[in-house]
């Protein structure tokens, strides 16, 4: 469709934004690491993460009305067609850079930004078109591209902006930056091109002709026309190559002069700059992880959001309440509602296990809200309070599990609740990565929580002029309420209702019970591993230095390349921005094939400065009672699993003996005023995601060799390699427990490949027999994806689902992203349910026994208790019988148990 003066708006005013979409996504690319950038279903996103950022930044600054990205299409253009040769020697595109830019255009498409490409010409070409377009309407226009092509574009009313250094610096390209930086006007840029030639689209110049002389040229004779009219006026060896080469100047000043005349299938009033379409964000920045920049999105749109929300729901009208009276009373009124509860008070250190110093709880039936400040509350109006928070009234909060704990302080108990919204949208919406509770009441009920638009609006009317906590609390309170009734319809229809009311409440309870217990950790061990992980630090710095011959920062991957590369000439490892890879997956490869001295000092130098941050971290987190407490999350892993963090317990290290040793630092400790725990006592589960493998197969063989107690890695090698068991070398089974660990995680044969140093032939042999041993797995992995496909969803033994919408979707990086999640999530998540069905039943058996033993850790497939006096025998019995009834599976859960005064000496 082509464009015509009536597509324009009337506004003289306009700015146009158009970026060239492959060129900024490259930009983008190496200015970000990709393995910094990458989902955790393995596709990389630095390039769609830096564009997006990019794109967020020049909004912003930039304020243009109109924005639009054009891109490059893979099939030919007439420039390659007139000379084969074009672009051609272009280094390959590196493997983490496939499938981005479509990433970019679903992210540009959901930004309601359009994008177009043209079979035939280049972005170049639109840019230019556009710029002509923008230019006769009388628009300023803003042209961004790495592609110096595009500064014979620049005009008074059309700027060029030029990266310089990655993403970040971009200045605007003037009429005179060029003629400062070139000598030549804008639009003679072409002509001094054609002289120069230009390296990046393999055009080559006139020999010994550099932009000065063919600057020269041009001023002296008009251009290039003036040059070709007066080629035998120009002496010396340049004007004897300019003349032997003349016709690759008219060739390269044919294919670098961009057209202006395209038939776009855009007009430029559909390039308006809208409001994006928040539902595509929230879906696509889920499925790439982009929480950060979601908010920057959102943030720079909000006053549109704020406007197109303004109609949701308004906040009742109350009041405060102060006596047993008139609590009583709200409560009574309320009746079977159910009651959005939420709470108001000070943040307190990160250290304290409590998190809140409870001031003020707020409460909203929907109808009606009230705040009761606990501050001044006389003895009755206390019970009162207390009485009706432990009753059966029914309750939705957001974030249980602190709000125990907060009010568990101030000697109040929260019961009857039904409801944690935070919970309830995450079993929704598992890959979502913020639960926040005021995006939730934006996304899902359209309403804006802030106490200046409530006010504003008529929403919120308590007489509590000057208490913004209070008020904030009370739209809280009434936020929660509503997400709750907006949630109940879908948790039934998604088949979580009983997950939410039958495992996670009940766990949110368990969890913030050992949360509060935390664990005691030993501030001397810690300080002697701090000791000994800096000496070793320290000696590896002075070996090093003493290989090389001098002193270097290890720390510096620009100084690192300088000494692998040039100095010792180790083999190049994968090209990146500034040189080639020293992040610690290049490392290791270099290292496995070429152990130089000075690599392995620099792995024990990194090895060594990783586990001393592990502890300084845990140091920092000790707090007053000298024990650490960790916080647990039930909604950030999208399979189900539980999250640590505040100190992250889960990343305490297992594989090394080094750091090994720092689990010796968590100890048994004692209960306040009590008497010292007797021992720790841990259980772990044996292989239960082969397990579970196992049993979702059906594969008879897998099953009978867990039935038969067989070591399943050697068990499984004795059929892939056909030997007996006790022939399996260790590097069989090696190989083989990588694989089949491997496949959990929808492991690909280049993936397995590189994880176990072989070849990807290799890889792919070893796969192909496992798959011929184990048909039924391999048909239990085709077949999960594609019922997935059918149905939306995975599933797992607990029911708990896992909606994958991008299964179908015509992006084929979306649809392999969904793919590898389909293939894990069964697994993984049933994994998730099972230890978390086996933490409820031993907390109840505990509670049913009288038992002064607790559980104090949950650690991927590791349960850890501090065990009282007396108790260890019916402790271990009791959790032996929990864990290994979680579930019937077709196979036994096999239980592991360790007991020791350390986490360390517990292990086994």
């Amino acid at each position: 469709m082509s464009q015509n003066s009536t597509d324009t708006p009337a506004a003289q005013t306009a700015k146009l934004l158009v970026l060239d979409g492959h060129s900024m996504a490259f930009r983008a690319f190496y200015a970000l690491p990709p393995e910094t950038f990458v989902t955790d279903t393995g596709q990389h996103t630095n390039a769609v993460h830096g564009f997006t950022s990019m794109l967020l930044t020049m909004i912003r600054q930039q304020k243009p009305s109109h924005v639009a990205v054009a891109f490059d299409l893979d099939t030919p253009t007439f420039r390659s067609e007139e000379y084969t040769e074009y672009k051609a020697g272009r280094s390959k595109t590196p493997e983490e850079f496939h499938g981005q830019v479509d990433l970019i255009i679903k992210v540009m498409e959901a930004m309601n930004i359009p994008t177009i490409s043209i079979d035939g010409y280049e972005a170049d070409d639109i840019l230019a078109t556009l710029a002509a377009k923008s230019e006769a309407a009388g628009w300023q226009t803003l042209l961004v591209s790495g592609d110096r092509d595009a500064f014979q574009l620049i005009t008074d009313n059309t700027l060029v902006l030029y990266p310089k250094k990655g993403i970040s610096d971009i200045p605007p390209m003037d009429a005179a930056a060029v003629e400062a930086k070139y000598f030549v006007r804008p639009d003679q840029y072409s002509d001094l091109a054609a002289l120069v030639g230009e390296t990046a689209d393999n055009l080559p110049g006139v020999p010994g002709v550099g932009p000065k002389t063919a600057a020269k040229w041009i001023n002296q004779y008009g251009g290039l026309e003036g040059i070709l009219a007066n080629l035998d006026s120009i002496g010396g060896k340049v004007g004897d190559a300019l003349r032997e080469h003349i016709d690759d100047v008219k060739r390269n000043r044919r294919l670098n002069r961009l057209l202006t005349d395209l038939d776009l299938p855009v007009t430029l009033a559909e390039m308006e700059l809208q409001h994006p379409d928040r539902e595509k964000v929230e879906e696509l920045f889920d499925a790439l992880q982009f929480n950060t920049l979601r908010k920057r999105l959102f943030d720079l749109f909000g006053e549109a959001e704020t406007e197109a929300s303004a109609e949701g729901h308004a906040a009742p009208v109350h009041g405060s309440l102060g006596s047993a009276q008139e609590i009583g009373a709200w409560f009574e009124a309320a009746g079977t509602a159910t009651i959005g509860v939420a709470l108001a008070g000070e943040t307190l250190p990160l250290a304290d296990p409590v998190g809140l110093d409870v001031q003020g709880i707020a409460l909203s039936t929907g109808d009606s809200a009230a705040f009761v400040a606990l501050a001044g509350l006389d003895q009755a109006a206390d019970q009162s309070l207390a009485e009706w928070l432990s009753g059966p009234a029914p309750k939705a909060v957001h974030d249980l599990k602190s709000a125990l704990k907060a009010l568990s302080a101030r000697g109040l108990s929260l019961d009857g609740v039904i409801d944690d919204t935070s919970i309830s949208a995450y079993l929704i919406q598992p890959e979502r990565r913020n639960y926040d509770l005021a995006d939730l009441s934006l996304y899902h009920l359209k309403t804006p929580m802030s106490v200046g638009a409530a006010k504003d609006s008529g929403q919120l009317d308590l007489g509590l002029d000057g208490d913004d906590g209070a008020q904030e609390a009370v739209l809280r309170a009434f936020a929660t309420q509503q997400l709750s009734s907006y949630f109940a319809p879908i948790l039934i229809e998604r088949n979580a209702a009983q997950l939410l009311t039958g495992l996670e409440l009940p766990l949110a309870r368990v969890l913030a019970e050992m949360e509060l217990a935390g664990i005691a950790v030993s501030r001397d061990t810690l300080d002697t591993l701090m000791s000994d992980f800096s000496k070793t630090i320290e000696a590896a710095q002075t070996e090093a230095y003493a290989i090389i011959g001098h002193e270097v920062n290890l720390g510096s991957p620009k100084q690192l390349q300088t000494v692998l590369f040039d100095e010792l000439g180790m083999p190049k490892t994968k090209k990146i921005k500034t040189g080639f890879s020293t992040d610690a997956e290049a490392l290791a490869d270099l290292t496995a094939k070429h152990p130089h001295p000075f690599l392995l000092q620099l792995q024990a130098y990194r090895d060594a400065s990783k586990l001393r941050q592990t502890v300084e971290g845990l140091i920092k987190s000790i707090g007053p009672d000298d024990r650490v407490h960790t916080t647990y999350a039930q909604n950030v892993a999208a399979t189900g699993r539980l999250s640590s963090n505040n100190p992250n317990l889960q990343n305490i290290p297992i594989r090394s003996a080094e750091g090994r040793r720092i689990r010796g630092a968590f100890i048994v400790g004692r209960a306040p005023g009590k008497q010292p725990f007797e021992t720790l006592l841990t259980a772990d589960y044996s292989q239960i995601e082969m397990r579970i493998m196992a049993h979702l197969s059906g594969d008879e063989a897998l099953i009978q060799a867990f039935k038969d107690g067989e070591d399943l890695h050697r068990f499984v090698g004795s059929h892939i390699f056909d030997v007996e068991p006790d022939e399996v070398t260790a590097a069989m089974r090696s190989k083989v427990k990588a694989m089949s660990y491997g496949l959990v995680y929808g492991l690909s044969s280049f993936g397995l490949s590189k994880q176990l140093n072989i070849s990807v032939d290799e890889a792919r042999t070893l796969m192909k027999d496992y798959f011929d041993r184990f048909g039924a797995v391999r048909d239990y992995l085709r077949g999960v994806v594609e019922q997935a496909r059918l149905d939306g969803y995975t599933e797992t033994i607990e029911g708990r689902r896992r909606y994958l919408p991008e299964l179908t979707s015509d992006n084929r990086q979306l649809r392999e992203m969904s793919e590898r999640a389909a293939l894990n999530a069964p697994i993984q998540g049933s994994a998730a349910d099972i230890i978390k069905r086996a933490m409820l039943g031993v907390d109840s058996a505990f509670a049913e026994a009288g038992l002064a033993s607790r559980m104090l850790l949950q650690v991927h497939d590791e349960l850890v208790f501090e065990v009282a006096p007396g108790e260890l025998e019916q402790v271990e019995s009791l959790v032996m019988q929990q864990m290994a009834g979680a579930a019937e599976i077709g196979v036994p859960l096999d239980v592991h148990i360790g007991i020791g005064t350390s986490w360390f000496d517990a292990g086994h």
